[in-house]
C-alpha cells in the first residue's frame, strides 16, 4: 500500500490542467522518482470525481467509468511509494463524500493539496468554463445564483470559494496535511506553480519536459457574450452529452475559434468584484487562522483594491457581437468547404479502391468460406 497519497482536489481554473498535462505527458518519469499517478488514463481521475460525488447518472454511464475509482484503488494498494490523484471537480464533494474518500484510502497518509487564485480572475474563468458548457446567463445572472448545495454543481462558488471548498474537506485530515498553494502574481515565472507543486509531492520539477503545456487562454469580452448568445441555439440534445459540448462547443468554437482572436479582456461589474474582495478576505483569515501548509504567499488571494483598466463584462454593443458573428460565420464556411473537399476526397479514393480486384481476393475467401465458393467464383 501506498505510504502516503497526496489528493489534489482543484480548484478550478487554478492551474490544474497545466499541472496535470506535465504529469500525464511523464508518469514514467513520475514512477521512476518514486511518485505513482494511478489510472489507464487521465479519465480515470475525472471518471473517479462522479463516483466520489455520487452522480445520479452514474448507472448510465459504461463500465469504464464505474469502475475507474476501484482500479485507482487497486494501483495504490499495489504501490510501496507516493501515490497522487489529480481532478479540480473532486472540490464540489459534499463533506461525508471527502470523509468517505480519504476513509477508503487508509491505512495511507493522505494529503489534500488546494491551488487556489484570487477569485476576481477565477470568477471570470468560472463564468467562460461554463458558457463552454452551453450556459446562456450574462455574468450577473451568473453571479446571482446561491451557492450550490449539488457536489455535482462545478461552476458555482461552492467550487470556485476556497474557504468553503477547505471547510467541506479539511476536517478529513490534520490541518498540516492541507497544503494551500496561491497562484503566482503575474510576472512571476510560469513554471513556479510546478515548481512548487512538483517540490511538495517529491518531484525534481527540473526534470519534467513542461513543452507538452499550453496556455489556457480565455475569449475576449465581445467574443464571450457572442458564445452566450449562440448557447441559445444549442439547448436540442445534440449537445446535451458532455463529450459534444467537449468537442464542438468547448474545443472547436470557443478555444480554437474565439479565444484566438485575442479579445479584449474585461473585469466583471463593480458589484461581483466587491463581493469577489470579501469572499478573498474571508479566505485568507480562515487559512491563516486553521493553520494549513501555505506555499507561496497566501495574501496573493486577495483581490487588489485598485485594478488596472479593462473594459466591464457588460459592455458590450449589438455592432460588437455582430463583428464577431460575421467574423465567425466567414472563418467557418471555409471550415465547412474544406472538411467537404477532404470527404469528397477520401470518397475518390475508396471509390478507386473498391473498383480495382485485389489479386487472389475471391480464392482466398473461397477457402475461408466453402459455402461461398459457387457465388464468388462465378461473379
Amino acid at each position: 500500500m501506498a505510504a502516503k497519497v497526496f489528493l489534489h482536489i482543484g480548484l478550478p481554473k487554478t492551474g490544474t490542467t497545466y499541472l496535470q498535462t506535465v504529469m500525464w505527458a511523464d508518469r514514467e518519469r513520475m514512477r521512476a522518482q518514486g511518485v505513482l499517478l494511478p489510472g489507464r488514463e487521465r479519465r480515470d481521475h475525472l471518471w473517479t470525481t462522479r463516483i466520489i460525488r455520487e452522480d445520479p447518472n452514474l448507472a448510465t454511464y459504461e463500465e469504464r467509468v464505474r469502475e475507474s475509482w476501484g482500479v485507482l484503488k487497486q494501483e495504490i494498494a499495489a504501490w510501496p511509494g507516493t501515490a497522487l490523484i489529480s481532478h479540480e471537480f473532486f472540490a464540489g464533494a459534499a463533506p461525508e463524500q471527502a470523509a468517505r474518500m480519504v476513509v477508503e484510502l487508509a491505512p495511507a497518509e493522505v494529503h489534500l493539496v488546494v491551488t487556489a487564485r484570487e477569485p476576481v480572475g477565477l470568477y471570470s474563468g468560472g463564468w467562460q468554463e461554463s458558457l463552454k458548457n452551453r450556459d446562456s446567463r450574462t455574468m450577473t445572472e451568473f453571479a446571482e445564483a446561491e451557492v450550490s448545495e449539488s457536489p455535482m454543481s462545478v461552476w458555482n462558488w461552492r467550487t470556485l470559494d476556497v474557504r468553503l471548498v477547505l471547510e467541506r474537506w479539511a476536517p478529513t485530515v490534520p490541518a498540516g496535511r492541507v497544503h494551500v498553494l496561491p497562484l503566482p502574481p503575474p510576472g512571476s515565472p510560469r513554471t513556479l506553480l510546478w515548481q512548487r507543486f512538483a517540490g511538495l509531492v517529491g518531484l525534481d520539477a527540473d526534470t519534467f519536459d513542461l513543452s507538452a503545456t499550453f496556455p489556457n487562454e480565455s475569449m475576449g469580452v465581445a467574443e464571450a457574450e457572442t458564445l452566450r448568445r449562440i448557447n441559445d441555439h444549442l439547448k436540442d440534445e445534440d449537445f446535451e452529452r458532455p463529450f459534444d459540448r467537449g468537442v464542438y462547443i468547448r474545443t472547436f468554437l470557443a478555444d480554437e475559434r474565439l479565444a484566438t482572436r485575442n479579445g479584449e479582456k474585461y473585469w466583471p461589474t463593480d458589484a461581483i468584484v466587491e463581493e469577489c474582495r470579501q469572499r478573498a478576505r474571508a479566505a485568507v483569515a480562515h487559512i491563516e487562522g486553521a493553520g494549513y501548509d501555505v506555499i507561496g504567499d497566501v495574501h496573493d488571494l486577495l483581490v487588489a483594491e485598485t485594478l488596472e483598466p479593462r473594459r466591464r463584462v457588460d459592455s458590450v454593443t449589438e455592432a460588437e457581437v455582430a463583428d464577431v458573428a460575421t467574423a465567425l460565420a466567414g472563418q467557418m464556411l471555409h471550415d465547412v468547404r474544406r472538411i467537404r473537399t477532404e470527404r469528397n476526397e477520401l470518397r475518390r479514393q475508396l471509390d478507386d479502391a473498391a473498383a480495382r480486384p485485389v489479386p487472389g481476393l475471391r480464392e482466398a475467401l473461397a477457402t475461408r468460406f466453402p459455402w461461398t465458393r459457387r457465388i464468388v467464383l462465378r461473379s
